[in-house]
């Protein structure tokens, strides 16, 4: 006999939160564990386009993604972003869009299938967005800077965009360092010392690198969704370049392409520190405290500043960081 307190009939789910999507996978951004599940076979060739080559290394509850294909709907337009207490929105139109609890550490997309389909505006608007989103509040904060390491000590290339990181830190792969990161980096919260996560797998470029590289002539042009052109390369194309995950960070340098003759000085590790710090989004007083406290650790690393114009020039000069 039913218990009176038991509905009668089955309520709707006009909001699809209750909806089983049959399609699931976890994938290892920076290491880190993320379910995924979905409806639609495209997003999950998107999640392993974007982290397909990462192994597991780190034990931590999983991030997890929900994202939902409907057959109707355009193209995605470019979002707006927005934060509201521990809510993260990225709105696009009335079917492209998502919403993260950063609390929870989980995200919710919903999006057309047009925008599914485009592999390249679905991990960009999207899949990494909302995972290195939630992978930010806890887990690994973020910095803008290559990665290279010599032996186990690492070295964070600073500075801002179109400094050369991506060709620096190529060109120091192709000399014999090994491989971390061209833009962007992770230090993990935990431990007395810095530690820095990279993302060695592939790498993106300006379309002018092939005449830096010619090596990467063969890879065409791809318009990225914020109406850049840049080459993805995959690095295991190269098997030659040395890559790794993790290093300790080793030294700071400060990039700066400003005319006048080539050299590399010291100059106080704060200058770095401040650099780094100055961009970054907020979160909210706890996650902000989180970055504070983790990119303060580099306060107790080296720092120098490397001035050159030719990438020869720089090639010569930053083996001094290993003496």
């Amino acid at each position: 006999m039913k218990s009176p307190l038991e509905p009668h009939f089955k309520l709707i789910d006009p909001y699809f939160g209750n909806e089983e999507l049959p399609i699931s996978a976890t994938c290892y951004p920076a290491g880190f564990p993320l379910e995924v599940s979905t409806n639609s076979s495209e997003v999950i060739e998107s999640v392993n386009e974007s982290w397909g080559r990462w192994s597991p290394e780190f034990d931590r509850p999983p991030l997890r993604l929900r994202v939902r294909v409907d057959p109707q709907g355009a193209l995605a337009p470019p979002p707006s972003f927005r934060r509201q207490g521990h809510l993260f929105c990225v709105v696009s139109d009335a079917d492209n869009f998502a919403v993260a609890d950063l609390r929870l550490l989980q995200a919710g997309v919903f999006t057309s299938a047009q925008t599914a389909a485009d592999h390249a505006w679905l991990r960009w608007f999207f899949i990494e967005t909302m995972g290195y989103v939630l992978l930010s509040q806890r887990y690994a904060v973020p910095v803008h800077a290559a990665c290279v390491a010599a032996g186990a000590s690492g070295v964070l290339l600073c500075g801002p965009s179109s400094a050369g990181k991506s060709t620096l830190s190529f060109a120091c792969a192709r000399a014999g360092w090994t491989f971390l990161a061209d833009d962007a980096t992770w230090l993990l919260p935990e431990g007395a010392n810095s530690i820095a996560i990279g993302r060695p797998h592939q790498a993106r470029f300006r379309p002018d690198a092939p005449h830096l590289f010619p090596e990467l002539e063969r890879f065409s042009e791809l318009v990225r969704p914020n109406g850049k052109l840049t080459l993805e390369v995959p690095l295991e194309q190269f098997p030659r370049i040395r890559t790794a995950t993790q290093c300790e960070v080793g030294s700071l340098v400060l990039l700066d392409r400003s005319n006048g003759a080539a050299r590399l000085e010291r100059i106080p590790s704060a200058e770095v520190v401040e650099f780094l710090q100055q961009d970054a989004p907020s979160y909210g007083e706890e996650v902000d405290r989180l970055r504070e406290q983790t990119v303060g650790k580099l306060l107790s690393v080296p720092a120098y500043r490397l001035s050159y114009q030719r990438l020869d020039e720089a090639l010569e000069l930053l083996p001094q960081l290993k003496n």
